[in-house]
């Protein structure tokens, strides 16, 4: 998509702060973090929303990669927050499936 900000810092046209990818997922630090640990996860192929994702497997693979991220990569192991946002009623600011990992501080809700 040629529009979208999450593929253009994919292709590495918008720089990141890497901090973890493989063959299937991207994850990077959230220039605005609302924790002392935010990382984006997202797909390395265009999916604008959850509802427009179809393939349970993907899906799956999607939230094994964040579970992964968060404990061995950040090493959460005090525990984290997962948040997708869907659509603008549901704070989605950029349309590319995305999941937020938060942690590093208890949370409240």
């Amino acid at each position: 998509m040629s529009d979208c900000l999450f593929c253009h810092i994919l292709s590495g046209d918008i720089p990141s702060s890497k901090v973890y990818e493989d063959d299937d997922v991207y994850a990077f630090k959230d220039i605005h973090p609302k924790a002392p640990t935010h990382v984006l996860v997202i797909p390395k192929h265009h999916i604008a929303t959850l509802d427009d994702a179809k393939d349970a497997l993907q899906l799956g693979l999607l939230m094994q990669k964040v579970s992964y991220i968060a404990n061995e990569v950040l090493k959460l192991k005090a525990g984290y927050r997962v948040i997708t946002n869907v659509r603008e009623g549901g704070g989605q600011v950029v349309f590319h499936l995305h999941v937020h990992i938060l942690g590093g501080k208890k949370l409240a809700f």
